[in-house]
């Protein structure tokens, strides 16, 4: 194994840890479950670090591990959505991943900061469909009288869309700060 390879799986299991301990530091807004939190910071840094692959490795390891460690699991297709889906969907946040080289090569901060953006943006909402897809097919007693489907996306919307803005603002800001970051080899 090349040592770079190495470096990619040594981060890999670190940037899971980080995400694991910045989930706990959240803040929760519904008893049900659901916080906001900087859970998918380590998730879209190593999809822009290192790729698509390592992204969606970290964000399955943080779900997976999540589960180990005692996740809210009801059935395991929910589990599945909850955890092993919406976590690693976050790191297609890399799919950008082209585009910020590009951009840090040219020294371009301001597109640094979009795609970064773009990038979180896109896989923090294909989360928030994988847990509004569990929501409305688990949890759908919550909603009492009202649609189900409207409950469970502004539900997850509540701390979802939150997350995702905040995300996007640190993960651009450590970029555009920090551009060394990047690996571009």
């Amino acid at each position: 194994m090349n040592k770079s390879k190495l470096l990619m799986l040594v981060e890999i299991a670190i940037f899971a840890g980080v995400g694991l301990v910045l989930d706990q530091i959240s803040f929760s807004i519904w008893a049900q479950g659901g916080s906001i939190s900087f859970v998918m910071l380590p998730i879209i840094l190593m999809a822009i670090r290192w790729g698509l692959l390592a992204g969606v490795t970290t964000g399955l390891l943080i779900g997976v591990i999540q589960i180990a460690l005692g996740g809210f699991v009801i059935h395991w297709v929910q589990g599945m959505l909850d955890y092993v889906v919406a976590f690693p969907v976050v790191g297609l946040a890399g799919i950008f991943r082209t585009q910020i080289l590009e951009a840090a090569k040219n020294l371009d901060k301001k597109k640094i900061s979009l795609y970064i953006i773009l990038g979180t943006t896109v896989g923090g909402l294909l989360r928030y469909v994988a847990h509004s897809v569990a929501g409305a097919v688990f949890f759908y007693e919550y909603a009492g009288d009202q649609n189900v489907w409207v409950y469970t996306i502004l539900y997850n919307g509540s701390y979802m869309i939150p997350a995702i803005i905040l995300t996007g603002l640190v993960g651009s800001l450590i970029f555009t700060s920090a551009p060394r970051l990047l690996k571009t080899n």
